[in-house]
């Protein structure tokens, strides 16, 4: 997909601050660190409109980024970060939830993993909680440049079976440096807008 348009419109902590119109929503879940904005950055081709960091756990809202004026990306906190203190973990658990469970307008969300590691305990409760809310699922193993190519296929097997991925869930490995894994993650984020 070749995207013209990309705006970051709002970064909202509640409901009443979404966006209305109704526009199909892809969210993004994963691990502070795990390479979210590096991610969104690499799909739209633009250097910076999500912010990369390197302190982790710096996205602390829900941010809702219009692209070509037909869907959103909406980037969620990253969670599994220690130095955030329990109410706002809290705070931001509720914040998530609310948006995850009430939603009508989110269409998937891309669970980003750190492809050179097993999928955390954090990784494992994300999944299966968007499963249990019947939300699909494209599970992205980032940073898989880092892989040699013999262990490419043993790492995302790795991922599949910890997490117990369900067969109509997409999994994509990927490289922000590289690009691999970017037409094949929009291949499958485009099924879902379009659906």
């Amino acid at each position: 997909m070749k995207i013209n348009q990309a705006e970051l419109i709002i970064s909202a902590v509640s409901a009443k601050q979404y966006p209305e119109g109704g526009l199909p929503e892809i969210a993004l879940a994963g691990r502070s660190n795990v390479g979210k904005s590096s991610f969104i950055n690499k799909m739209i081709n633009r250097k910076a409109l999500a912010r990369t960091s390197s302190k982790p756990g710096k996205t602390q809202t829900l941010n809702f980024y219009q692209l070509n004026e037909s869907f959103y990306f909406v980037d969620v906190p990253g969670y599994g970060y220690a130095k955030v203190s329990k109410k706002e973990r809290e705070a931001w658990g509720k914040m998530m939830e609310e948006y995850f469970v009430t939603r009508e307008s989110l269409k998937a969300t891309v669970l980003l993993i750190d492809s050179r590691h097993e999928p955390t305990k954090d990784d494992q409760v994300m999944y299966d909680f968007l499963k249990h809310y019947e939300i699909p699922v494209i599970v992205v193993a980032t940073k898989i440049d880092k892989l040699s190519k013999s262990k490419k296929a043993k790492h995302l097997k790795i991922i599949k079976d910890v997490l117990e991925l369900e067969s109509e869930d997409h999994l994509v490995g990927f490289s922000a440096e590289t690009a691999e894994g970017k037409e094949e993650a929009w291949r499958y984020v485009t099924s879902y807008i379009q659906s």
